[in-house]
């Protein structure tokens, strides 16, 4: 596949800015003594200084472009050739010039039920291919990350590293955000885990708490991308060939994602990205775009997943606005699995 990457210059911090967002305030000094035409021709500055562009003007100006990677699903495993394909994803995601890359979840398969041992050799394994992506890399906690829950695996919720143990200690915290050239990105803790130990999406009441903080602090007109692996919105669901995963556990989407959208209104959300489901989707609602990515696995590694082969997503933040291309990168699968398959959990 070709592809080409422009590259643009980022605004000059010279350039004089009107206003810098909603509510500034436009202070004028002592005028003295001045002539009608003078006083005039101030009058009508201070008429356009203190009208306020539209949000998406504003986030033209204060953001610059750039590219960076959603990379997720990669359920590494040393079967199937999975180590390698993941390799040969992060090779191909490296030579595209991004910014940085979010790993959108279910680094490896599967850390739910199997020993201690088996999950942190495939820790090991992931950490170590993921040094040829050689790019600045955030990542997202997806439900085959989670270490131990099902009690096949022999663990005890008291052992180390148990659930989201792990993965806090040795990939990264949770949920984060951070800025980047003018955009703020959200990182979310979607895997909501029930007393019986089986994973269903959620966002807790602390983190919803932390994303209503963290919401409340970004200007209106600020361009916001929001990461989970379990997706907010997807019509998944309607794809499948077999009984719904909703019941009787949401084991397909957040179940409340329905307290989140209402934290999402009079902000500047330019998109939201997905993971999970393995299939490239795009669904909008209420003027937001729910991204769902393809998976580098594509059908764990088994041949297409509903005629979506492996690849990862390369967003582009252009002029304020997310756009999003899938990229392959040339696996071949020994063997084709059923593309409906019988894991809607992915």
């Amino acid at each position: 596949m070709t592809f080409t990457v422009e590259r643009r210059l980022p605004p000059r911090t010279s350039s004089p800015q009107l206003c810098n967002g909603p509510g500034t305030a436009v202070h004028y000094g002592g005028m003295g003594t001045l002539s009608r035409r003078h006083f005039l021709s101030l009058a009508a500055a201070a008429g356009a200084a203190t009208a306020v562009p539209p949000a998406s003007l504003l986030a033209q100006r204060s953001s610059q472009d750039f590219t960076f990677l959603h990379i997720t699903d990669t359920h590494l495993q040393p079967e199937l050739h999975g180590v390698e394909g993941c390799a040969m994803a992060f090779k191909k995601a490296r030579t595209l010039h991004a910014d940085f890359a979010i790993q959108g979840g279910d680094h490896i398969f599967d850390a739910l039920a199997v020993p201690a041992s088996r999950s942190t050799e495939l820790y090991r394994l992931y950490a170590e291919t993921e040094q040829q992506l050689s790019l600045k890399t955030y990542h997202a906690i997806g439900n085959h990350d989670v270490v131990g829950l099902n009690p096949k695996s022999g663990m005890s919720p008291k052992d180390a590293g148990y659930g989201k143990g792990y993965f806090q200690d040795h990939i990264g915290p949770l949920y984060q955000s951070f800025d980047h050239k003018g955009v703020h990105i959200l990182v979310l803790d979607s895997i909501g885990i029930t007393p019986d130990r089986n994973y269903y999406g959620f966002i807790d009441d602390a983190q919803m708490a932390w994303l209503k903080a963290d919401l409340a602090k970004q200007s209106a007109s600020t361009p916001i991308i929001i990461t989970t692996h379990m997706p907010l919105v997807t019509s998944f669901v309607q794809y499948l060939e077999m009984s719904s995963p909703l019941a009787p556990r949401n084991s397909l989407q957040v179940s409340n994602a329905h307290q989140i959208f209402p934290l999402l209104e009079g902000r500047n959300v330019i998109g939201v990205l997905q993971g999970h489901t393995h299939v490239n989707e795009r669904v909008e609602w209420k003027g937001v775009q729910y991204l769902t990515s393809g998976a580098v696995c594509g059908n764990w590694w088994e041949g297409q997943r509903l005629g979506i082969p492996e690849g990862f997503t390369v967003c582009t933040v252009r002029n304020g606005k997310l756009t999003t291309r899938y990229e392959t990168y040339g696996f071949h699968a020994e063997h084709q699995g059923a593309e409906h398959g019988t894991k809607p959990s992915a």
